[in-house]
């Protein structure tokens, strides 16, 4: 696989955006304490699912048409119609019932989620519209410039101002207009009005495709927005940064899945079953690269890393590990479901996450009032196992693709030989040099982590060797092909 300038941008792009996320969380987690985080989890998790109301899979048709190189002005139109109208009705909603969306959060926040419904239908019709022009790399730039700007609006506003939670959610809009504005510059579209046959041909698409959208929500949100009916914000908070972990592993997937989206669709009209299988098997391939050894990393420092956000962090250990564990079975879900998107089969993705949904659902309910908030970790990650059996059964039905067994067992290999390293380096220097909690020495042991375990696959991988030359601008002396 050659991932070439596009997913290579992607992902420098999106680490440094998680990079900027993870110092904004911890200045926050210090400053503000647990209970204001899981306020602000909650805020959010509103707005994504009330947000998915106003979208109904509209964005992700969007992102198709324009793909297929038609008439996208018409698209981006009509889509800019239709999401509007719903999204206004759904922010009157949220005004009609204010008192109980504030409940549920545990403070006055209606008019905050109002203010973020309308940012989120923005900055979602420039994503689309960036994508299904392939302008992945655009969208990863403009990603990281919006974690940038909200983290630096955030944090001008709480140390500045005292504003607290509400200075966390002026940031969160200021990042989502100021980058998707820029957005919608870089791509130099204008909206045209639709004809009857544009809404129609969304739609058509949409009414598979939204239940897709509930499916990626449903697996980030559906925990937070559960958790908190039944235990405290301070819970809620330290389960979100478990969680925020976990997603910053999950960029090279979500880079991978990306990226090969609108190719697969390109080669999809054109008919090329075997270029849409290779494509598929380059996605499954290296899905899991920074997710594997994330897993083995939590398992064996896991309490460390979460130490650095405050010592009351440390009680979501064992939930970081099963969300990391979660994430991997997701993203090879969602490599699977990319490809029944991409071939145009919206209604078998509509089945495999319909079936994902219901279940996610309802183990989530089940298990957090059974065992408490670890039961939502688990819940998500039993709901993700199944979606990925359903999305094999479809995909392979329909795509000769092969699994890349032997390229991810190496990949385990070298995550094990990582953990192992590290829990030797840590049990020593914890023993006998260094008797209170470092995160200097935190970042080390994520470093020689990092080291061994590129280091080894890259010496026992031919196909990631390859990979790693092929990209580099300049040839790697003593290295066999």
């Amino acid at each position: 696989m050659r991932l070439g300038q596009t997913s290579a941008v992607y992902l420098v792009s999106k680490v440094l955006g998680s990079v900027l996320g993870f110092l904004a969380t911890v200045y926050f987690a210090r400053v503000l304490g647990e209970d204001v985080l899981g306020q602000y989890a909650l805020v959010l998790a509103v707005v994504t699912w009330l947000g998915i109301g106003g979208k109904v899979g509209i964005n992700r048709a969007i992102t198709k048409r324009i793909s297929e190189g038609e008439e996208p002005e018409e698209f981006t139109g009509a889509g800019l119609v239709v999401m509007g109208a719903m999204m206004t009705i759904v922010a009157v909603a949220v005004i009609v019932f204010r008192e109980q969306v504030n409940a549920y959060v545990g403070v006055p926040v209606a008019e905050f989620v109002v203010l973020l419904l309308f940012v989120t239908l923005y900055k979602s019709l420039i994503n689309a519209s960036l994508k299904g022009n392939h302008l992945v790399h655009v969208y990863a730039i403009l990603s990281t410039g919006r974690q940038g700007t909200r983290a630096v609006a955030q944090i001008g506003l709480v140390a500045l101002f005292g504003l607290g939670l509400s200075g966390m959610l002026w940031g969160y809009a200021i990042g989502y207009l100021v980058t998707a504005t820029i957005g919608l510059w870089v791509l130099g579209l204008r909206p045209s009005m639709p004809g009857k046959e544009h809404i129609v041909s969304l739609f058509e698409y949409a009414k598979y495709a939204w239940l897709g959208s509930i499916r990626g929500e449903s697996f980030e949100t559906v925990d937070i927005a559960v958790l908190g009916f039944f235990v405290t914000q301070g819970l809620v908070g330290i389960y979100s940064v478990a969680w925020s972990i976990g997603k910053f592993l999950d960029i090279f997937g979500s880079a991978v899945s990306n990226t090969l989206f609108p190719e697969m669709s390109k080669v999809s009209a054109e008919n090329d079953a075997n270029a849409i299988a290779g494509l598929a098997e380059d996605g499954l391939t290296y899905a899991g690269l920074i997710l594997i050894p994330g897993l083995v990393g939590a398992l064996v420092i896991g309490d460390r890393l979460l130490q650095i956000y405050g010592d009351s962090f440390v009680a979501g250990t064992d939930v970081l590990a099963i969300l990391v564990l979660a994430l991997l079975i997701y993203t090879y879900n969602k490599q699977l479901l990319s490809i029944l998107n991409a071939i145009d089969r919206p209604d078998l993705a509509f089945r495999a996450n319909g079936v994902f949904i219901v279940v996610n659902v309802i183990l989530n309910v089940i298990l957090i009032w059974q065992i408490g908030w670890v039961g939502a970790a688990v819940a998500t990650a039993l709901s993700a196992a199944v979606g990925l059996v359903l999305a094999y059964y479809y995909a392979s039905s329909y795509v000769p693709f092969s699994l890349p067994v032997a390229e991810i067992t190496r990949q385990w290999i070298a995550a094990i030989g990582m953990g192992a390293t590290v829990y030797v380096v840590r049990q020593l220097t914890e023993t006998h040099w260094l008797a209170e909690y470092n995160a200097a020495f935190v970042v080390a042991l994520v470093s020689v982590g990092a080291a061994v375990y590129f280091g080894t696959l890259f010496v026992i991988s031919r196909t990631f060797r390859t990979t790693v030359t092929d990209n580099l601008p300049f040839d790697l002396p003593f290295v066999p092909n």
